[in-house]
């Protein structure tokens, strides 16, 4: 099986082209070889797997994996990644690239290119927020800036944190701190990703305001653990930030891998993010 290794600030995946490869079926077997494949010490190494597939509705089709095997609806940073493999290799020769992702049709331009002409900066119209509380999914009973206990094992109360849900096709839960710290991301990340108010899990973001166009952010991301970026996250954060009054529509966003850019638009209601997408290397495994 042939494969490349692709990042989007550092939110990195194993890309399988599935024009030539066979996409596996079968989700047991799907399971362990995304498991096996995102192992940084006896695998590729990565934040999941994303299989890049024909599609009847668009130039191709993204389906992309945790390194838990389990399958998410969408990825900011994958799918700008898939759209410059599709680019790059003229699976479709123009500069606008049609994604079909679990969350809908994803519409991706090119906006820089690198000296040899591939793709190095893309944006993403990344559609609307989904703000509607059932349908992020959450049990939370209020959208913005709503408290969240955190309880430990034994039911003990350990924190206590204010949060914006805001599902971009896969559920965030935004809150805003005064300092990011390695315990709120490493111990209470996953607390709060498998907090029962999300039925489906949640990817958490803790943001610091910097200056209102300006935010650091970093993301605990269901399934995986933290990560150098998450697109999907950056665009809840945007949302999350104007909602709450923290930030402007137009925003850069600092990750740990690198810098997004965000604009939540007035007028279209849609979120935009820009950013790169970088090829590593490519492979092939024998099985």
């Amino acid at each position: 099986m042939k494969f490349t290794k692709m990042h989007g600030c550092g939110n990195d995946y194993v890309y399988v082209n599935c024009f030539e490869e066979t996409f596996p079926e079968c989700p047991v077997k799907r399971e362990a070889l995304v498991r096996q494949l995102s192992d940084r010490h006896f695998g590729i190494g990565g934040d999941g797997v994303i299989f890049i597939c024909p599609s009847e509705k668009a130039d191709a089709q993204m389906r992309m994996f945790n390194a838990d095997g389990s399958e998410s609806e969408m990825c900011g940073n994958g799918v700008r990644c898939v759209a410059k493999y599709v680019f790059d290799r003229k699976i479709a020769d123009k500069d606008e690239i049609a994604v079909d992702t679990l969350a809908g049709i994803k519409i991706i331009r090119v906006m820089e290119r690198n000296p040899d002409g591939t793709a190095s900066r893309l944006r993403v119209d990344m559609g609307e927020p989904i703000l509607d509380l059932p349908k992020i999914p959450t049990m939370l009973t209020a959208g913005i800036s709503v408290p969240l206990p955190i309880h430990g094992a034994d039911g003990t109360e350990i924190a206590n944190f204010r949060v914006t849900p805001v599902s971009m096709g896969n559920p965030h839960c935004v809150t805003f701190v005064d300092e990011i710290t390695d315990e709120m991301v490493f111990q209470m990340g996953p607390l709060m990703e498998n907090h029962p108010v999300f039925p489906a899990r949640a990817n958490i973001e803790f943001i610091q305001v910097l200056a209102p166009d300006e935010l650091k952010m970093r993301v605990w991301e269901r399934g995986t653990g933290e990560t150098f970026a998450c697109g999907t996250g950056a665009s809840a954060v945007c949302v999350a930030g104007v909602l709450t009054g923290n930030s402007l529509r137009k925003v850069r966003i600092h990750l740990l891998g690198g810098d997004l850019d965000l604009e939540w638009d007035e007028k279209t209601n849609h979120v935009f993010m820009t950013g790169p997408a970088v090829e590593v290397f490519n492979g092939s495994l024998a099985f």
